[in-house]
């Protein structure tokens, strides 16, 4: 990872010496057209990206339609699986797809989706997880506007094809989300802490509410509201999420078990120390290598422009 591209690049923060990619962007076809799905498909059909889609939802698919994706059962270019982690082995069946197209998903979960595409789709899969959404579902909670601005885990294994990977990333940079790359099994321990945990407190804190009565559910205001507000999910969803990720969710589950034992003014006093800590960014250009793009990652990092021989990217400041 390093400040510039190398001897005759640009500073960073001026023009780049290299020029951005001009190669035909492939079409991108999605499966799933509910909430992440419909959304994606919506937004790259709003920036004039060739997307086809299908859903077994007649609806979703005509919702789908209304905002320009093409419905069809034959994908190519880069195909998004948008389903739920049970139906993530067999979203393709029945399906038309390119034998040279990149498969990514969006799951929550990316060592079980690995473990269950992996071996059929070999390195045509990517792996990938957009950490936006709310707790609505289906199509009727498309927001072309979702990924604005999201983080979108994007995994590097050790076989992963770059090429492949890139052509994933700049579906993710084209919704205007930031990518950071990954492995899998990094990204499952990263998300237990700081996604499946919180449903299962968020659960536990409405449970023990409703414990204490009607009269504390009745005064509930926004902090009970705000630490519950993930509940509203799909209790198959969340409950899927939690169990196919369940040995890094039970270690991040007993690393909340251990601060809340603290003294309270202490745990106190270091929760808000995080929730308040402010880092300035650093813009880096990283080159198109698997170690520079993982140690992005790992840096706290992300991915915002693809240049042709580097992408740019930023990391946390001192500050």
């Amino acid at each position: 990872m390093a400040d510039t591209a190398g001897p005759g690049a640009a500073p960073v923060g001026g023009a780049p010496s290299f020029p951005v990619p001009t190669m035909p962007a492939p079409p991108v076809g999605v499966v799933g057209l509910g909430q992440l799905g419909g959304s994606l498909a919506a937004a790259l059909a709003a920036a004039g990206r060739p997307v086809s889609g299908w859903d077994v939802d007649p609806a979703a698919r005509d919702a789908a339609a209304a905002r320009g994706v093409r419905i069809t059962r034959e994908l190519s270019g880069v195909v998004v699986l948008a389903v739920p982690l049970p139906a993530m082995a067999t979203a393709l069946d029945g399906l038309v797809v390119d034998a040279d197209a990149t498969v990514t998903d969006l799951g929550s979960v990316k060592v079980p989706v690995l473990d269950a595409l992996g071996p059929v789709l070999g390195r045509r899969f990517v792996g990938g997880h957009p950490m936006c959404g709310t707790e609505r579902s289906g199509h009727g909670a498309t927001d072309p506007q979702l990924f604005a601005g999201a983080r979108w885990a994007l995994c590097l294994e050790r076989d992963t094809e770059l090429p492949r990977w890139l052509r994933v990333a700049e579906v993710a940079l084209a919704v205007g989300a930031e990518v950071v790359p990954v492995t899998a099994a990094e990204h499952d321990d990263a998300v237990a802490a700081i996604s499946h945990v919180p449903h299962l407190l968020a659960a536990a804190l409405a449970g023990a509410a409703a414990e204490a009565g009607p009269l504390a559910l009745a005064l509930a205001a926004g902090s009970f509201r705000d630490g519950t507000r993930v509940i509203g999910s799909d209790p198959s969803f969340v409950t899927a999420m939690v169990e196919g990720n369940a040995g890094p969710t039970a270690e991040a589950l007993e690393r909340v078990r251990a601060q809340l034992a603290r003294p309270w003014p202490d745990l106190v006093a270091t929760g808000h120390a995080v929730a308040t800590r402010a880092a300035d960014r650093r813009t880096v250009r990283v080159p198109l290598e698997r170690a520079a793009l993982l140690a992005l990652g790992r840096a706290g990092g992300a991915v915002h422009r693809r240049l042709a021989a580097f992408v740019e990217g930023w990391v946390p400041g001192e500050g």
